[in-house]
Parts: C-alpha cells; sequence; structure tokens
C-alpha cells in the first residue's frame, strides 16, 4: 500500500476554480473555505470525522447561484482521494455506519471498488438549510463517488430536522470512508479482490 496517501488537486473551468489536498492518513485536521457557509460546515464533518485531512478552497460563480461549485468540489476531492488511495492495496475496502444526531439516523456503506455508483435513499424536510438547497447534498456525493471510483449507498432511514438529515449523511459517509480506506494488517500489501485490481 502506498505509505504516503496524499494527493493535489487544482481544477479550473470556467465556472470554479479549486485546490484540494488530501492526506487519508490524517487526524481530521481542514482548512475549508468555498464561499458556501453551510458547504463548508458540511465539508469540515467529512474532513473531522473520517479523519482525513482536508485542504479545499474554492471560487465559484456563486452570483448563480451554489450548484457549481458543490459540484466541483465532489468532483475535485474524489479524483483526490483516487489518487491517494493508489492500487487501493491493503485496505479494507468495505465499510458501512449508522449514524444518530438527536432524531435523525443515516446509513452509509461505501465498497472503494474501482467502479463508481451512487445509491441515495434521503429525503429532507424541507428544499432549504438556510440558503443552502437541499439537493445539492446529493449533488456532492453523486460528483464524490463517481470521480473517486467508489460504489456508495446513502439511506437517510428517519429525521426530521433537515440539518440533522444532511449532517448524517456527511458523517456517515465519513466513517464509513476512514474504515474501508484503513490498513488492513491480515491482507499486507495485496488487493481485496478475486481479480486483482480495484483500479476499474
Amino acid at each position: 500500500m502506498n505509505m504516503t496517501r496524499t494527493a493535489h488537486i487544482a481544477r479550473k473551468t470556467n465556472e470554479t476554480q479549486i485546490e484540494v489536498a488530501i492526506n487519508i492518513d490524517g487526524s481530521g485536521d481542514f482548512d475549508i473555505s468555498t464561499g458556501v457557509g453551510f458547504f463548508d460546515h458540511m465539508l469540515e464533518q467529512l474532513s473531522r470525522h473520517s479523519l482525513i485531512d482536508m485542504k479545499v478552497h474554492a471560487k465559484g460563480d456563486l452570483h448563480i447561484d451554489d450548484h457549481h461549485t458543490v459540484e466541483d468540489c465532489g468532483i475535485a476531492l474524489g479524483q483526490a482521494i483516487s489518487e491517494a488511495l493508489g492500487e487501493r492495496r491493503g485496505i479494507r475496502r468495505y465499510a458501512s455506519t449508522d449514524l444518530p444526531m438527536d432524531e435523525a439516523m443515516t446509513r452509509a456503506a461505501v465498497d472503494v471498488s474501482g467502479r463508481p455508483f451512487l445509491v441515495w435513499d434521503v429525503d429532507f424536510a424541507s428544499p432549504k438549510i438556510g440558503t443552502f438547497d437541499t439537493e445539492l447534498v446529493r449533488e456532492f456525493f453523486q460528483a464524490l463517488s463517481q470521480s473517486a471510483r467508489i460504489t456508495l449507498h446513502v439511506h437517510n432511514l428517519y429525521g426530521a430536522n433537515a440539518h440533522h438529515i444532511a449532517e448524517t449523511c456527511f458523517k456517515a459517509v465519513a466513517r464509513s470512508l476512514r474504515a474501508a480506506t484503513e490498513s488492513d494488517p491480515r491482507t499486507g500489501d495485496s488487493v481485496p479482490s478475486t481479480k486483482g485490481t480495484l483500479t476499474g
């Protein structure tokens, strides 16, 4: 397994300019600035509870709306995770988490498979959290799963408060990513697949 599982991604389009740096084997330190306050808060949760050190700096066309910024951050962060994992040797690969927060409960399951897929079963109690569109939570995880090349299932079991529902999604994914990308001492440097590859 790559002993320095780090990556740096710079992404620039006509809509956004994004810089991402991560360390899979970090301690959950973060430096987040996207111009979207609620999204910053969610990315901080993703970093802290996955223990992935994250720097995410973004400048986007927020005069239009938050969509491009949120989606492109998902793309860049996913690319960084995929690059940092390399051949995905020695990892546990699978993990799932039931994550409670007050009245809300969300389950996230991940397979660091090399095959991108998102199953999303989350209904929000309201279309907005402050000024943030709740539909963008799915857009972020769609972009993340595609670019990180992971299979991700997210199911909100119940909840009433939209903030709590969103936060349980980010925290549940974070905890599952932490467990799935950890080194498995029983497998050494092998790829956890009978195919011999998890890179596509």
